[in-house]
């Protein structure tokens, strides 16, 4: 499929940019040839094919889920500059 310098001038004005008669022809021919490979993939064959996460097939590992607290909130709070019954202090916003 070829672009042409009116298709590009339309792009440029949708995308809100400004591109010089220059920058156009460069354009006109970067366009052409992203939608040129576009058309290739489009003629590859993937009926059937399966949807890929990864180059690479494996599984990944899962761990049962435990709900906890983290057994660790003391520790945390022990960082704070004004802790308060264990918890964060922070001062007041709303009057």
């Amino acid at each position: 499929m070829a672009v042409d310098k009116d298709t590009v001038a339309k792009i440029a004005h949708l995308a809100r940019i400004r591109i010089t008669e220059a920058e156009s022809e460069a354009l006109t021919g970067e366009l052409t040839n992203i939608l040129d490979w576009v058309e290739q993939l489009a003629a590859l064959e993937t009926e059937g094919v399966p949807p890929m996460t990864s180059v690479v097939a494996r599984d990944l590992p899962l761990r049962d889920d435990e709900v906890s607290d983290g057994a660790q909130a003391e520790a945390i709070v022990k960082n704070a500059p004004e802790p308060a019954h264990g918890f964060f202090t922070v001062p007041k916003v709303v009057e």
